[in-house]
C-alpha cells in the first residue's frame, strides 16, 4: 500500500486506455443506488473522451451492466459489471452476464429479512450479495458480521469486502484487476497505458493492476493507505480532472451545438 500518494498529475500526450469506477468516483453516493442521476454534461464527457481514445474507455464497476446501461441511457459504452463477472466487450455489444446461485439467493433472504426494516438495502446482483449502510452507518459492523458468517456457510471460492458504507460477498473470480487485464488484451486498449479511476476498497485490486502494468492509479477520497499513486479529493475533481486530461473539447462542443440549435 502507498502511504503517501501523490496529487495527480497533468497526462503527458501519449496512448492512454481509461477505466473508470461509477460510484463515488463518476457520481456521488447516495443512500440507494438507484438514488443517483446522471448529468447531460457527464454523458457528453463520457462521449467525447469515448471518441477521443478512440474507444479505450470502459466501466469497471460493481454495478451490473443492465444497471449502468439503465443509469448512462442512451449510452452503452464497454463495462465490465459485478467486478468482471460481466462483460460487454463492445459498444451496444451482447453482454456475458452472470447467474445468481441458489446457496446466495437463500443467503440474501436472510440477512434481506434482519437488515431491511432497518434502513438498510440489501442488494442482489446475480453472484455479488452487496448489502449498503449509508442510511444507517451503525448497522455496518453487523452487516460485516452476518456477511462473513455466511461465508462459512458458502462453497470455497467466495470472499467478503468491506467498504466504506457496506459490505459485499462475493466470488473469488470477482475482481476489478482482472477486469481491466481483459480488456488491456483485445482492442483498442491493447498497446496502451491503463489509468484507472476508483474511491473503494473493491478498487484496491485495479490500482495494484494498474501500477504493474505502468499505468496511472488515481484513487477519489482516500481513508487511509491506499496502492494509488495518485488522489483526487473528491468527485467534482475527478470529473475537472478528467475534462482536462481527456474531454477538454466536451463543454466547448455541446456550446456550439446549442448555439447551432438556437440559430443566429
Amino acid at each position: 500500500m502507498n502511504l503517501q500518494p501523490e496529487l495527480t498529475p497533468r497526462l503527458p500526450e501519449g496512448r492512454w486506455a481509461l477505466f473508470l469506477d461509477i460510484d463515488g468516483t463518476l457520481l456521488e453516493h447516495a443512500a440507494h443506488p438507484d438514488a443517483v442521476s446522471v448529468s447531460e454534461e457527464l454523458r457528453l464527457l463520457l462521449q467525447t473522451i469515448e471518441r477521443r481514445l478512440d474507444g479505450a474507455l470502459a466501466f469497471i464497476t460493481g454495478r451490473s451492466v443492465a444497471a449502468v446501461d439503465r443509469l448512462f441511457d442512451p449510452l452503452k459504452l464497454r463495462t465490465a459489471g459485478l467486478y468482471g463477472l460481466e462483460h460487454r466487450l463492445a459498444p451496444g455489444g451482447p453482454v456475458e452476464a452472470a447467474d445468481e446461485p441458489a446457496d446466495m439467493a437463500a443467503l440474501a433472504d436472510e440477512i434481506e429479512l434482519e437488515l431491511a426494516s432497518q434502513a438498510v438495502y440489501v442488494e442482489r446482483k446475480g453472484p455479488v450479495l452487496a448489502v449498503h449502510t449509508r442510511a444507517a452507518p451503525h448497522l455496518l459492523a453487523r452487516a460485516t458480521k452476518l456477511v462473513e458468517q455466511a461465508l462459512e456457510r458458502l462453497p470455497k471460492g467466495y470472499r467478503v469486502i468491506a467498504g466504506n458504507a457496506g459490505v459485499e460477498l462475493m466470488p473469488l473470480e470477482a475482481a476489478k484487476g482482472a477486469a481491466i487485464r481483459r480488456f488491456m488484451d483485445i482492442p483498442p486498449f491493447a498497446g496502451r497505458r491503463p489509468v484507472f479511476l476508483g474511491d473503494d476498497t473493491s478498487d484496491e485490486n485495479g490500482f495494484e493492476t494498474t501500477n504493474a502494468a505502468g499505468g496511472i492509479s488515481i484513487r477519489i477520497k482516500p481513508r487511509g493507505p491506499t496502492a494509488a499513486r495518485h488522489v483526487i479529493a473528491d468527485v467534482t475533481g475527478a470529473i475537472g480532472w478528467l475534462q482536462a486530461n481527456f474531454g477538454n473539447l466536451a463543454i466547448e462542443t455541446g456550446r456550439g451545438e446549442a448555439r447551432r440549435s438556437r440559430g443566429p
